[in-house]
């Protein structure tokens, strides 16, 4: 389903715009058909193809009510005059609490401790139970943009661990002042981390940037976290490093292939691991976040109607770049 906005919904109605709601996977015809005459198309999770993009002749702008435009077709919209803008910065500092709280929940056992509560109603202190100090552990990030720095944030000046990155965009004194120790080997650091979590973004560089062979030098006791992008891991040698118990769990909010489920998926047997996390891809799904983003929408939808220069946020070329 398309991530539900009440206020942007809300707000367009009573400033008097027809609004057409289209339910998520609704086919190309026929929002091809529906956009022949708007002005402004919002959109979450619907691919938005170069056949919408030219039946829509009046269109102005594509305006993404959150971060990932790869649904887009943005050349196609860009020889059209048609903007395309996202929502970037909404949820930054939410995502990292919630890839912090996988990061806790699986040191501390938690999501197993909760199961044998539910099932047994006590548990007795044993070594199947023994959790993990996150304080004077050694945490990874990969990719230390604002999510990432935020994540060190709360690892270095919250629990006391150490926080060493990996991101070849940083300068070390960058980082140094985020309280993150650079690394230039990505190997190397992955070898010195009893805990890892991804924050870079995904492009041709970044995908499946762990892999096998990260995952061969990972501490047994190690933990990897993904609320960035599912691609960004090799998950089928994820899957192969948990059942070898190569490392010691993981939490995931993302996926190269969304919804997760049960019966067909490639990644199936994630849910039958007791040291795995499993999220709906919703770490940036807070009360707070979400009034930011339609906040936010509702300034770009403004801008545009209003014939006025339209605000990219977004350090992404292919929104940088539009003429």
């Amino acid at each position: 389903m398309e991530l539900e906005t009440p206020l942007v919904d809300k707000t367009l109605k009573e400033q008097g715009h027809h609004l057409v709601l289209l339910p998520d996977g609704v086919s190309e015809d026929i929002l091809a058909k529906e956009v022949t005459d708007c002005d402004i198309l919002l959109m979450c999770y619907t691919p938005i193809t170069r056949k919408i993009i030219d039946s829509a002749k009046k269109l102005k702008a594509i305006v993404k009510y959150g971060v990932g435009i790869d649904a887009i077709d943005i050349p196609a919209a860009n020889e059209r005059g048609i903007v395309v803008v996202n929502i970037p910065e909404y949820a930054e500092e939410t995502v990292a609490e919630g890839a912090f709280a996988m990061l806790i929940a699986l040191a501390k056992k938690l999501p197993t401790l909760q199961k044998q509560m539910n099932n047994k109603a006590w548990v007795w202190p044993s070594q199947e139970w023994l959790g993990l100090d996150i304080a004077e552990k050694t945490l990874g990030i990969i990719g230390c943009g604002k999510i990432g720095t935020s994540m060190a944030r709360m690892a270095g000046l919250g629990f006391r661990a150490r926080v060493i990155g990996y991101d070849p965009s940083k300068s070390k004194e960058k980082l140094a002042q985020r309280g993150i120790e650079k690394y230039d080997n990505l190997l190397e650091m992955i070898k010195e981390c009893d805990f890892i979590s991804m924050h870079t973004v995904l492009n041709k560089e970044t995908k499946h940037l762990i892999g096998a062979k990260e995952f061969s030098v990972m501490k047994k006791t190690a933990i990897i976290i993904n609320s960035a992008r599912g691609a960004l891991i090799d998950e089928m040698a994820l899957l192969d490093a948990l059942e070898k118990k190569q490392i010691a769990g993981a939490g995931l909010d993302v996926y190269s292939l969304e919804p997760l489920n049960k019966t067909d998926h490639p990644l199936k047997k994630l849910y039958e691991m007791d040291n795995v996390m499993l999220l709906p891809h919703l770490t940036f799904y807070t009360k707070e976040a979400m009034e930011r983003l339609e906040i936010e929408t509702l300034e770009r939808i403004a801008e545009v109607m209003e014939n006025r220069p339209v605000t990219i946020k977004s350090k992404d070329p292919r929104l940088q770049n539009q003429t």
